[in-house]
């Protein structure tokens, strides 16, 4: 699975690890990710991330 970044503030969201502080399971792609899930770092929606290539 692909890992996404915030580009505001650089974190990378890692489908492997899920989002545990969130409430997210390790394994949850980027896709199923609730609509209203923001970056637990800088607060922004997912819109304000990129898939990370390689």
């Amino acid at each position: 699975m692909a890992k996404w970044i915030c580009t505001v503030c650089g974190y990378v969201y890692d489908p492997e690890k899920g989002d545990p502080v969130s409430g997210v399971a390790p394994g949850t792609s980027f896709e199923d990710l609730p609509d209203d899930w923001i970056c637990p770092e800088c607060g922004v929606g997912k819109d304000m991330f990129e898939r990370q290539e390689g």
